[in-house]
Formats: C-alpha cells, sequence, structure tokens
C-alpha cells in the first residue's frame, strides 16, 4: 500500500505518526509525510529513511490567534492546502493517516478534496477543532476514549512495556513537566523536596533545559547534594551561572545513591527513568500519560492550563475517573495534595500499577494496522 502519514507539530503527535511509520513500513507500505515546516516536524522527521518522500510545508497554528496572526496563519493553510493536494494527487496513495496537530491540516483536507480515505488518531480525551471538523469525512477514527473507537489502546513504544513493573511502595518519586519543562512542577518540586527527603524519598527531576541552572542553584542553596545526568552536561557547561554552584556532580543512571535529588533537562532515557520511579507528578499530555500506563507508573497529573480545549484536564480525568490516578488543577497544587494523594495510594499502589498496564497493549498499532487493511480493502 501507499500511504501518506501527516500531523505533529509536537514530540507527542509525532510519536505516534513514528509508531505508525514502524509498523507501516514492516508490512512493505511506501510512506511519505507531510507536515509543518515550524514546530518539531523537521527536526522530527528531516532524516528518518523510512519515508520515500518528506514534506514540510509553511504552516502555523490558527488556534487561539486574533487579528493579523488569524489571518496569516489562514493565509498559509490555504497555500499548503494547495501544495498538500497536488502532493497527493502526484503520490495517489491508499489511504491517508492524520495523527491531528496544526500541520495535519493541509494533507487531510486535501485527503478528503480527492476522495481518499481519511484516517484519524485522536490522541486527548477532548477531541481537537481539525478532528471535530473532519471527523465526519473520516472512513476510521481511533481514540483510546471513545467507546466507538475499532482499537482503544494508545499507540506506546515497547520500551515503555518492557521495562514496565507493579509497584510495591513510593521509593522514588518522579516531577516531570514534559519536554519544555514546567515552571509549576519546577516550583512545587523545589518546595517538596527537603520533606520527601525526610520521609526517605529519592527524586528525579525532569526540568527543561531553559530552567535546568535556576533548579539546581536552588536545590544547592537550601544544602542538598544534586545529581545532574550527564545528558544535560552541555546545557549545564553552556551556561555561564553554572560555573559558581557547588555541590553538584555528574552522574549516570544506576549511579546516584550519594546524592539527594537526579535533575535533568531532558532525557531520551524516558523509559529506563520511569523504571526506577514509584510514583510521578506531572502534565497529562497524551503520550506521556499513557506511556506512564504502559509502565505502570502511577501519577498525580497537573493539566496544563492552556492547552487546546483543555485537553490534558480531560485526558487525567479519563485516568482518575478509573480509579487508577490523581488530578490537581495547576491553582491548587500545595504539598498537602500530593502528601493526600500518596497516602491514599499506600495500600492499593500495586492493585493501580497492575490495572494501569491493563490499559495498554504492546501490539496497538498493529491491531491499528489490521483494522486499516480490513475497512480500506472493503
Amino acid at each position: 500500500m501507499r500511504v501518506v502519514i501527516t500531523g505533529g507539530g509536537t514530540g507527542g503527535h509525532l510519536s505516534v505518526a513514528k509508531a505508525f511509520l514502524y509498523a507501516f513500513s514492516a508490512r512493505g507500505y511506501s510512506c511519505i509525510f507531510i507536515g509543518s515546516s515550524s514546530g518539531q516536524d523537521k527536526a522530527y522527521f528531516e532524516k528518518e529513511e523510512k519515508f520515500a518522500q518528506k514534506w514540510f510545508l509553511e504552516t502555523s497554528g490558527v488556534v487561539n490567534k486574533r487579528g493579523i496572526g488569524f489571518l496569516k496563519a489562514l493565509w498559509q493553510q490555504g497555500r499548503a492546502f494547495k501544495k498538500a493536494y497536488g502532493i497527493i494527487k502526484e503520490f495517489k496513495p491508499d489511504f491517508v493517516l492524520s495523527v491531528g496537530g496544526y500541520s495535519a491540516a493541509p494533507a487531510a483536507f486535501g485527503a478528503s478534496a480527492l476522495r481518499i480515505p481519511l484516517i484519524i488518531h485522536e490522541q486527548n480525551a477532548a477531541i481537537g477543532r481539525l478532528n471535530r471538523i473532519l471527523k465526519p469525512k473520516a472512513k476510521i477514527f481511533f481514540s483510546s476514549y471513545l467507546e466507538s473507537s475499532p482499537i482503544k489502546f494508545y499507540p506506546v513504544m515497547e520500551v515503555f512495556f518492557t521495562k514496565a513493573r507493579v509497584r510495591s511502595a513510593v521509593k522514588t518519586l518522579l516531577f516531570m513537566g514534559g519536554s519544555q519543562g514546567a515552571r509549576a512542577i519546577n516550583n512545587f518540586a523545589l518546595s517538596s523536596l527537603n520533606v520527601l527527603k525526610e520521609r526517605g524519598i529519592k527524586v528525579f527531576h525532569q526540568c527543561g533545559n531553559k530552567d535546568l541552572v535556576r533548579v539546581v542553584s536552588e536545590y544547592a542553596n537550601e544544602g542538598l547534594k544534586v545529581g545532574i545526568l550527564k545528558e544535560s552536561l552541555k546545557v549545564w557547561q553552556d551556561s555561564t551561572e553554572s560555573q559558581i554552584i557547588d555541590r553538584v556532580e555528574f552522574v549516570e543512571l544506576g549511579e546516584f545513591s550519594g546524592v539527594d535529588v537526579v535533575v535533568f533537562g531532558f532525557s531520551k532515557m524516558m523509559a529506563e527513568i520511569y523504571a526506577l520511579c514509584d510514583f510521578a507528578v506531572c502534565r497529562a499530555g497524551a503520550s506521556s500519560l499513557w506511556e506512564l500506563c504502559a509502565n505502570g507508573l502511577p501519577a498525580l497529573f497537573v493539566p496544563y492550563p492552556y492547552a487546546a480545549s483543555n485537553h490534558q484536564y480531560y485526558n487525567a480525568k479519563f485516568i482518575e475517573e478509573k480509579g487508577l490516578g490523581f488530578l490537581c488543577l495547576e491553582q491548587d497544587l500545595f504539598c498537602e495534595v500530593l502528601w493526600d494523594s500518596l497516602e491514599l495510594l499506600e495500600s492499593r499502589i500495586a492493585q493501580v500499577s497492575a490495572d494501569l498496564q491493563k490499559e495498554c497493549a504492546s501490539n496497538a498499532v498493529d491491531l491499528m494496522c489490521d483494522v486499516i487493511e480490513q475497512k480500506i480493502a472493503l
């Protein structure tokens, strides 16, 4: 089969696109990518050899823009639609797969205009504006939250399953703000660490590259011994402010017994880090949420308050209503919320951890591919 994969903008959308790409390639499909020159699409896929072609069109998001910014974004989308239409018409795909995000619009509308089957994967519990418009036109609409979805499992990379385990107690806690970090979660971690230390709980803190020096500095000023993952060495060395901070050392995973907290800006070893932790305080982006589930790692979710359609809140609410996680709005994030969550979890952590893993399937993408082949063959 010949396939156009489209969508992206953020790492969450792109990780789903990559999961489908690898599954399609394993089945011998010829795939091309149509995304955006802005956002993370180009950095994520520019060197990806499994795509026969890659197109990065000039687009930007329309949502939350006003005035001239809105008109410019709309004009870019219109121009990109014409380009995507031509690419699709020439490539003659059997179907177009959209993983959402603003960069999906040109190719998704192009597929609809050319009457080529459109397949959509919606990541979030609150359906995005673009997918709400396109859902009636889609031949298949995958969602982990809708009962009507033919497959409800989320595409999660295999490594999060292979590193999974059932937790028995909270001995290590992870603060995580996503690839860019989250200042509210960083500040909460800084205010909580001394009490966590008193309780004998070790801490990993993913703070984002931009906030790395500030976070390490504040921990050091509290008299805490800080270990910085060697993955963040270059970010640290590039900062002139870092040279005046004592009480830090660079550590590898598994070599941090002498430090109070392990800090890092960003890591490509999140599955390994999850495996070392027993509880997380984090945002509720779809990919991170389902990776935590696959790994069996319970969490207190603090949704990003400005996410489109408040989708992070509804993602977290979906897990909370199953009794498998905790939800706290950013403005209500106080230490007492964390202590209460840990206390409520204490007697049932093993059951929660095991049940989280049941929400996922390591062969989710293959199951979706089977459905696609059945529907497209009709």
